[in-house]
């Protein structure tokens, strides 16, 4: 049986469908409630930039979370997932509060399921960035309130709403689209995966062979009929793609930094890759970006680019997220 990450007796299915509006991973929510979300963050960011030119306004129009509050927990170091999040929470006119791993009880011994018990108490989400994926599933186990990740070790399907919706505000719908991986086969590439899925794209991931993604989630996309691709050679997966994405080499947690750099250094996105690609393909990176190791400088700062216009689409898919949770009526 391969390895999931997942602890023994935590169900992942049976927890993302009980009780709370979770939003734990891609292949737990379904593609019309996928789709809804996406088209939502795409409606949110108009409004929201409509009303922020006119009016300069510190939250949405309406302040539909008013007087809801959003606890973060952070077990790992996050730029854009914390400000996004609080941002999203603030501009539907709730609070956020972090509590990151050292400055709560979580950093002195607490349990995962104590900790989700009192915060549900308190807030009416929770969002976590986290290590292991048990970690996510015992806080969603035992919350009452939604539960979102964050990132964990595995998965990332936050970013991926924001992909999503950064590649259809480029290039239309992605359906049919091909969408090329070149990297390790880590938490990103998963959810790219899962996504191939419910959005209906072909994905082609080009890793390494010592890199490769979880064969489970690939068995489980392809048992699906969907067209995922998994090779070494990064050239045939990027081969007329309409999208080329990218990570950093080396993930935070990771100690095996020179193997991985030896590993990973085909795989690196620059010019001549992206030469391969149709020629209005786009460049993505969910960032921090480390220019010369996964992606040359002329890539992630050229015309293909569209990482600034992803990073800020975390924002707005987000909000879309915490509607979907907290609100599901006033999405569409």
């Amino acid at each position: 049986m391969p390895d999931t990450g997942v602890a023994p007796g935590l169900d992942r299915h049976a927890i993302a469908t009980a009780g709370a509006r979770h939003f734990l991973d891609l292949d737990l929510v379904g593609q019309a409630e996928l789709r809804r979300i996406v088209e939502a963050g795409k409606r949110l960011k108009t409004a929201w930039r409509a009303a922020a030119h006119e009016e300069r306004a510190g939250a949405w129009p309406g302040r539909p979370l008013d007087g809801m509050a959003l606890a973060m927990i952070f077990e790992k170091p996050s730029t854009r997932t914390r400000v996004s999040f609080e941002r999203a929470i603030g501009q539907l006119g709730g609070d956020a509060i972090v509590l990151e791993r050292e400055s709560s009880q979580l950093g002195r011994g607490e349990t995962v399921a104590d900790t989700a018990r009192v915060l549900s108490r308190y807030v009416d989400a929770i969002m976590l960035r986290c290590t292991k994926e048990e970690k996510l599933l015992e806080l969603a186990a035992n919350a009452d309130v939604p539960v979102i990740n964050g990132l964990t070790d595995r998965t990332h399907p936050c970013q991926i709403m924001a992909d999503v919706m950064t590649f259809e505000e480029h290039r239309g719908p992605i359906a049919g689209r091909a969408v090329a991986w070149s990297g390790d086969g880590n938490n990103m590439a998963t959810s790219w995966i899962h996504a191939a899925v419910q959005f209906d794209f072909e994905l082609r991931l080009a890793a390494p062979p010592e890199l490769p993604p979880p064969s489970d989630v690939v068995d489980w996309a392809r048992d699906r009929g969907a067209r995922v691709h998994v090779t070494a050679d990064p050239a045939e997966a990027v081969s007329g793609a309409d999208c080329v994405v990218t990570d950093v080499w080396i993930s935070m947690g990771d100690t095996d930094a020179a193997g991985h750099h030896n590993l990973l250094a085909p795989y690196r996105v620059d010019g001549a890759m992206m030469g391969h690609a149709s020629d209005d393909a786009i460049f993505m990176h969910c960032l921090p970006a480390h220019r010369g190791e996964e992606v040359t400088a002329e890539v992630i700062d050229g015309p293909q680019s569209v990482v600034w216009d992803e990073a800020e689409n975390r924002l707005h898919a987000q909000k879309a997220i915490l509607l979907w949770a907290l609100a599901p009526d006033l999405l569409d």
